[in-house]
């Protein structure tokens, strides 16, 4: 196993990290929904190599709540940034089916020159990528979907870069709906979260509840061919929150049920590569780890340091937020 340690301690404006990214200059991106303090809003920051974190911009918040909780991060050609607005993360009723998907003109100082809500009353917009002038979004609960067995749907949608304003539903009549899952495990019906591609351009989606990456592939008009699944180990892989490839094809995956990070191959198997006992961070623990990501040649997770139950390893959330490295 592997041992992480502290990367950086992040300032007091933030009590919850999770998605990041690369800017055109190379910093790393990290946004912050800032959950743990339900008084202040969501804030993207810059982080350099050394650890500086800088405040980029407060994210432009909900009319109707006056905060953002902005969680998946992504950069299109342009530079533009697209944001997972999770209202109704806390599923406090006042809030749920407000989430947004935001697409944000802004420039290195942080001056916003144009916010676009790409489509809006989703209620648990997660993760985030963009490939083909297209975004694919994990859509973690889709309550209004109804089975038999009583069992989760989510599902990933896809939005054109050109759309705006599109009224989703949640359920399986969403025009932009791509692929719906089921998630089976009855102690933790959370639904699909961690979405990456690989390179050549196959999509990689993780079941959270379930443990379990799914890949699905295209036909040449971009339509859906295939969706199998990939990897599933229970032994080495509890949870399937975010995700990340390294260059040799290598998936990395945030398992924040039991503070770990697990690498599963080309071939499928899963592998727990480092793991903390509940901690605060600051000893350099993997507190909750919410995404990976792999940046000058090693793995920076963000420690979401929130959730509790008796799945989880987590027991309290402390300050400051931390991230963690981890060599690759």
């Amino acid at each position: 196993m592997r041992e992480s340690k502290l990367f950086c301690a992040l300032p007091e404006y933030i009590s919850t990290p999770d998605s990041m990214a690369i800017d055109r200059h190379g910093n790393l991106v990290l946004s912050c929904p800032n959950f743990a303090e339900t008084g202040s809003s969501g804030c993207v920051v810059k982080i350099s190599m050394e650890g500086k974190v800088t405040k980029w911009f407060d994210v432009p918040v909900h009319p109707e709540t006056g905060v953002a909780r902005n969680m998946g991060i992504a950069f299109d050609d342009d530079w533009n940034v697209y944001l997972c607005d999770n209202q109704g993360w806390s599923e406090r009723p006042e809030l749920i089916f407000k989430g947004r998907i935001l697409k944000i003109t802004v420039d290195d100082n942080g001056v916003i020159g144009k916010t676009t809500v790409v489509a809006k009353n989703m209620e648990h917009p997660n993760g985030i990528r963009i490939k083909d002038g297209c975004m694919y979004v994990t859509n973690s609960y889709m309550h209004p979907v109804k089975r038999d067995d009583g069992k989760l749907t989510s599902g990933v949608y896809r939005f054109a870069l050109t759309e705006e304003e599109v009224d989703i539903k949640n359920d399986l009549t969403d025009k932009n709906l791509f692929a719906s899952f089921v998630t089976q495990n009855p102690s933790c019906q959370y639904g699909v979260d961690g979405i990456v591609f690989d390179s050549r351009g196959n999509l990689y989606i993780g079941n959270f509840g379930d443990g379990e990456v799914f890949r699905i592939t295209f036909n040449p008009d971009g339509s859906l061919k295939s969706n199998i699944s990939f990897a599933k180990d229970s032994t080495q892989l509890q949870t399937t929150d975010g995700m990340i490839f390294d260059a040799e094809g290598n998936l990395y995956i945030a398992d924040f049920s039991v503070n770990a990070i697990a690498k599963v191959s080309l071939d499928g198997r899963v592998e727990r590569i480092a793991q903390s006992p509940d901690c605060t961070g600051l000893e350099g623990g993997l507190d909750q780890p919410g995404e990976p990501i792999i940046w000058h040649g090693r793995i920076i997770a963000s420690c979401f340091d929130l959730v509790t139950g008796p799945d989880k390893v987590n027991t309290a959330h402390e300050m400051p937020a931390t991230l963690a490295e981890i060599a690759l």
